[in-house]
């Protein structure tokens, strides 16, 4: 009977040992789409008022495992039947992503005059802005953990179903508690600024470093905000690169990082054009009815 035990005590090391073997794998080669999408959710979840932060980013980071949890089983499902419906998926998500980088670059340069101040006794407006925030965070997670279980999947494949079912979920976990644990970390650098200010009482090396601490919060999420669009048009055009022989073989010469980039900007001003005039198409039948 010990030995049987001592059998089964060793089965349960060598399964173990195998999956970490295999999530190790599995996250190294999504690393790259992992830092992607820390850089763009980072700066999706800024930009709130500072009481809002927490429970914002906690509002994203619930719809980010809602999404884990219908896309893990999805994409499992569809590689076993229906391998062709994933890349179709990762094109619409692609074309999405390059979009909201392309429209963000527009707004930057010719559209920052137009925005709109809202007051601070708009409290409806602005909860309508908050959720639109949120809800438009959480369909950007829904395309990044996308790719990120669909890579996480393709390290795994010459594995056994339940191997590869236990990776990638979870990696999905990791990505989500990694992703969002640090953005919550970043969003809150000012607070542990001024909380050593006070513990300094105010001299010393404690309030440089706080006062460092504080300073930097506004930077880093302009960083994010530079560095989250660039990302969003990255991981666009890198779905279609590896996806579609044809980008593959047209930018062979060109580093992929550059190539990634020319082909998110394209696309995502075709896609942007695109909406831009149905838009108006439509606003000018209103207008005429």
């Amino acid at each position: 009977m010990a030995s049987g035990l001592f059998a089964l005590l060793d089965d349960i090391v060598a399964l173990m040992d195998d999956i970490a073997v295999t999530t190790k794998i599995a996250s190294k080669k999504a690393a790259g789409i992992l830092g992607d999408d820390l850089a763009v959710n980072a700066e999706k979840s800024t930009g709130f008022i500072s009481d809002k932060e927490l429970p914002v980013l906690w509002a994203i980071t619930k719809g980010s495992f809602l999404n884990k949890l219908i896309i893990v089983p999805l994409v499992l499902v569809l590689n076993v039947y229906f391998p062709i419906v994933i890349k179709i998926v990762l094109m619409i998500g692609g074309a999405y992503l390059a979009y909201e980088g392309v429209e963000k670059i527009i707004h930057f340069l010719f559209k920052r005059h137009e925005r709109t101040v809202i007051s601070g006794d708009s409290d409806i407006n602005q909860e309508e802005i908050d959720q639109k925030k949120i809800r438009n965070a959480i369909q950007t997670d829904f395309i990044l953990s996308l790719e990120i279980v669909i890579i996480a999947l393709s390290a795994v494949l010459n594995q056994d179903v339940w191997l590869q079912i236990t990776t990638v979920c979870i990696v999905a976990f990791i990505a989500t508690v990694g992703v969002y644990g640090t953005v919550a970390l970043i969003v809150r650098l000012d607070d542990v600024g001024f909380m050593l200010i006070e513990k300094s009482n105010n001299k010393g090396f404690l309030k440089q470093i706080g006062t460092i601490l504080v300073k930097s919060l506004p930077v880093i999420i302009k960083l994010l905000s530079v560095i989250g669009t660039i990302a969003l048009i990255t991981v666009a055009g890198g779905l279609f690169l590896h996806n579609i022989d044809y980008f593959h073989h047209l930018f062979d010469e060109i580093p992929t990082f550059l190539a990634s980039i020319l082909l998110g900007i394209v696309v995502g001003l075709i896609v942007y054009i695109a909406i831009s005039t149905i838009s108006k198409f439509i606003h000018l039948i209103k207008n005429k009815n």
